[in-house]
């Protein structure tokens, strides 16, 4: 059989090898890391457009704003997230992952709630491939997960059907027309990927930060050996799930002290993170620093949605704005370029025009959080301009290589 986007064979359960599957499908992270940075230059784009005086012919699925509100946390970065975990799985259980003619009809499904969106269809045609695509990820990745009695990855199933509910309740605002519900959707939806970020930073960035700088494995970036040194990061994730039901119940919009303590005590447990994960060094590799000052962002939201809740004059769109671009985007460019690089075969270097798109990005996501409330016109073009040329990178540097073999000659 053909693949309908190359005229390739893909594999249906019957190619002798995984390099008889065109390149693309060969591993998760391939179409969705390439799919997600294309549409994310979509969805910034067009908005920039509308802002700037631009007249669109239509209007997306739930109105221009309903429509970004839902589809940077639903359509960008649970692309990204699905590309991870595909890619991810395979390394942590050491069984192939997805490939071929399933994860064609996965990056479809996905691909088809995002034309859905975009080009109005009525609320009950998106909410077919809506619905499917993120519990059929689960169906992939749960048994790979089940052989190798990988208990401890299992709350990354749990996330992915909370995130289908919080997308059923946007679905359910479209269908009753109740914009609060969108509304609320996206931000249980922010959350819960703010969970994932704590859950898989909490690996990955003292992971990766300890091989790159070679730290002895007794040094405070090794992982905790014990539950009683656990219980911070379960106690952090505890509480940001806490955030994410009460945001899908529309409770996090208005400043009261609870939310204050909660948000506090959340910015303490970021920045303890924080200091336990830094070295020096990591100001040296491209590929490190922008991990840790992306994870940054997260505990500058919550400090800053602390502050709203005490009374401050901080805007509480300015500080989810720290969580959705600094934190969210940033990890999203920092991780999807090093896992281009490590699972296409090459070392682990970021190529020059990367540095400058990383650079740009945290330039980008600082205009957007502090000079917005002063110049609001300036502050959105210097986000929106960084963050296209940022992940215009990305894909000027990575995108080749997400559709073509690894270089090294092994499969995935």
């Amino acid at each position: 059989m053909k693949c309908p986007l190359t005229g390739m064979p893909i594999d249906s359960g019957q190619a002798t090898t995984p390099t008889a599957i065109p390149p693309l499908w060969r591993l998760g992270f391939r179409p969705f890391f390439l799919g997600g940075a294309l549409f994310s230059l979509l969805a910034v784009g067009l908005l920039v457009f509308v802002y700037v005086g631009g007249d669109l012919a239509w209007t997306p699925l739930g109105g221009l704003l309903g429509w970004h509100w839902h589809e940077m946390p639903f359509g960008f970065a649970l692309a990204i997230v699905a590309g991870f975990l595909l890619t991810a799985v395979q390394n942590w259980t050491g069984i192939p992952g997805v490939r071929g003619w399933p994860l064609v009809a996965l990056a479809g499904l996905w691909g088809a709630g995002r034309l859905c969106w975009l080009a109005d269809a009525p609320w009950w045609m998106a909410a077919v491939p809506e619905l499917l695509w993120l519990p059929l990820l689960a169906v992939f990745i749960a048994p790979s997960l089940r052989r190798t009695r990988q208990m401890h990855n299992y709350p990354i199933l749990v996330m992915l059907a909370l995130l289908t509910l919080a997308d059923a309740l946007a679905l359910a605002g479209l269908a009753r027309d109740r914009g609060d519900w969108q509304h609320n959707a996206a931000l249980a939806a922010i959350w819960l990927i703010a969970a994932l970020m704590t859950m898989i930073g909490g690996r990955v960035i003292p992971f990766f930060t300890r091989n790159a700088l070679d730290l002895p494995g007794a040094s405070p970036h090794a992982a905790p050996a014990s539950l009683a040194a656990l219980l911070p990061d379960l106690m952090l994730m505890a509480a940001t799930l806490f955030v994410a039901a009460l945001a899908a119940g529309g409770l996090t919009a208005t400043p009261t002290l609870p939310l204050t303590v909660l948000f506090g005590l959340l910015a303490l447990g970021h920045t303890l993170r924080l200091l336990r994960w830094h070295d020096h060094g990591i100001w040296r590799i491209a590929l490190l620093w922008p991990l840790h000052v992306s994870y940054g962002w997260m505990m500058l939201a919550c400090a800053g949605l602390a502050l709203f809740h005490a009374g401050l004059p901080i805007p509480f769109n300015q500080a989810l704005h720290a969580l959705t671009v600094g934190a969210m985007g940033g990890l999203v460019l920092a991780m999807i370029a090093r896992v281009s690089l490590a699972h296409t075969g090459r070392p682990l270097e970021a190529p020059r025009l990367m540095g400058h798109a990383f650079l740009l990005f945290h330039l980008g996501a600082a205009a957007r959080i502090f000079l917005t409330p002063w110049l609001p016109r300036a502050g959105l073009m210097v986000a929106a301009s960084c963050w296209i040329a940022a992940f215009g990178l990305f894909l000027l540097c990575c995108g080749p290589m997400l559709c073509r073999p690894r270089v090294d000659g092994q499969p995935g």
